[in-house]
C-alpha cells in the first residue's frame, strides 16, 4: 500500500523519517511517496486532508482534527525547548500590547502558545520562520517568535530574549510543551494506522541505533547548518516523547486545547483524538 507523507526539512524529523523512507527497515509492506516542505506549509495542506500521514503543529491539528488522528510515534514535545519571544532593543513585556509581532506562521503551536499568554496581543505578521530575525534587525515588526534551529543562534546576531514560551507553559501545566505531531488521516483504517505508527517508532529506533546512516538525509535538508547545531536540535527535539507520547505527554496535548479554548483561541476538538487508546 502506497500513502503518502510530508514532513519538514528540520532535522529532527529528517532523522525521524529517514530509514522508513529509503528501505532500512522492515515497512510492513508500505511504500511512502514523501515530500518535505516548511512547517506552515503543512500545517496549510492538512487543512484540505489530502496527505494520509503528515507532520504538522499542534495548533494546526485544532483546525484538521475532525479528519486526523494524533500518532503516538514521531511527536515534538520536551522540556525547556519552546519558542523564543526576541527583539533588538530591551523592550518590557508591559510594551507587548502596542507592538508588532512575527509569528512563524497562523497554525503554529509557538503563534497558539503566546496566544494562550496574550490573548490580547492581535498585531502580528506573518513570515517563513527563517526570515524572522531579518525583520527584526530590519524594523519592520518589534519582535517575534524564533522557532527550530534559530533558538541555538540568535544571540549571535545582537537579538536578545524576551520570553521563553516553553518556560512560560512549564510553569503553568508542570508539563512538556507540545510542539509538533504525526497525524494520519481517520480515512485510513485502523489496522494500517497501526502500522504506520509502529514503522515510524522503528525508524526512529534505527536512527538512534545507527545515527550516521540518516546523516547525508538529515545534513543534506538541514538549511545551511553546521553539523553542531544539527546534532543540538535533534537532541533538543527528539526524545523519549518521540518515541512514544505515553500518558504525560497526552496529558500535555489535552491540557494545551483545554488552555486554548479557555482563551478563545480554538473551537473545541473532538473526544478521540489519538490513534490508540492507553
Amino acid at each position: 500500500m502506497r500513502l503518502s507523507l510530508g514532513f519538514s526539512p528540520c532535522p529532527n524529523d529528517t532523522f525521524i523519517f529517514d530509514a522508513m523512507v529509503h528501505g532500512r527497515i522492515d515497512t510492513e509492506g508500505l511504500e511512502f511517496d514523501y515530500f518535505l516542505t516548511d512547517v506552515e506549509e503543512l500545517n496549510r495542506k492538512a487543512l484540505s486532508s489530502d496527505v494520509d500521514i503528515t507532520k504538522i503543529s499542534y495548533h494546526a491539528y485544532a483546525y484538521v482534527s475532525q479528519n486526523y488522528l494524533i500518532l503516538d510515534a514521531g511527536s515534538a514535545l520536551g522540556h525547556r525547548n519552546g519558542p523564543l519571544l526576541i527583539s533588538k532593543r530591551k523592550l518590557e513585556i508591559s510594551d507587548l500590547p502596542g507592538l508588532k509581532i512575527a509569528i512563524p506562521g497562523k497554525y503554529t503551536t509557538a503563534n497558539l502558545l503566546f496566544s494562550i499568554a496574550w490573548p490580547e496581543i492581535v498585531n502580528k505578521k506573518e513570515y517563513i520562520f527563517s526570515k524572522i530575525e531579518d525583520a527584526i534587525l530590519e524594523d519592520e515588526v518589534d519582535a517575534g517568535l524564533i522557532i527550530h534551529e534559530n533558538r541555538f543562534t540568535y544571540y549571535k546576531r545582537g537579538l536578545q530574549k524576551l520570553a521563553d514560551m516553553g518556560e512560560y507553559w512549564e510553569s503553568l501545566t508542570g508539563l512538556p510543551v507540545p510542539l509538533g505531531a504525526i497525524v494520519i488521516n481517520r480515512n485510513i483504517p485502523d489496522d494500517i494506522a497501526l502500522k504506520v505508527n509502529r514503522v515510524v517508532r522503528r525508524s526512529l529506533e534505527y536512527a538512534y541505533k545507527d545515527s550516521f546512516a540518516s546523516y547525508d538525509f538529515v545534513f543534506g535538508n538541514a538549511r545551511e547548518m553546521d553539523s553542531t547545531i544539527m546534532n543540538n536540535h535533534i537532541k533538543l527535539f527528539v526524545n523519549e516523547f518521540t518515541l512514544n507520547l505515553g500518558s504525560k505527554g497526552r496529558e500535555a496535548i489535552v491540557e494545551l486545547f483545554r488552555y486554548a479554548v479557555e482563551k478563545g483561541v480554538i473551537a473545541r476538538v473532538p473526544e478521540r483524538i489519538f490513534l490508540t487508546s492507553l
